[in-house]
């Protein structure tokens, strides 16, 4: 049975509510295989937002693992690169107010970039509703 295989490009979202929901309608469709990569900055508690992301999507029967990648999420994405890997990415962004991705256009330079399909999906932090 065939398997779709993300490659899904997150920091500050990488544990959102939004991501996990998308990820999950996914993984409802058939088989999903999700690798997040997170481009290293100096985030505190990247790696528990990380953790936490990788246990609730195994917890929610998706197939997951996580990789750092280069600050810049564009380079990120052009190094780990394998079409053999991956059939889509997934880049996951701060809503479109806040997000610095989505105003350097990160979606279209990635996809411009290496020539896959790429989505995008809007998300805000875990927790962020219980602090606003």
């Amino acid at each position: 049975m065939y398997r779709e295989k993300l490659l899904v490009v997150a920091n500050q979202t990488v544990d959102s509510d939004e991501l996990y929901d998308t990820l999950h309608a996914r993984a409802e469709h058939g088989p999903l295989a999700v690798t997040l990569l997170v481009p290293q900055d100096q985030q505190t508690g990247l790696g528990q937002r990380v953790n936490a992301a990788l246990d609730r999507l195994h917890a929610g029967g998706v197939e997951a693992e996580a990789m750092l990648g280069d600050v810049d999420p564009a380079c990120a994405v052009i190094e780990v690169w394998d079409p053999r890997r991956w059939d889509e990415i997934l880049v996951s962004t701060l809503p479109n107010s806040t997000s610095r991705w989505l105003q350097i256009d990160l979606p279209h330079r990635i996809q411009r970039a290496i020539d896959a399909p790429v989505s995008h999906i809007e998300a805000h932090p875990a927790g962020a509703a219980s602090r606003n």
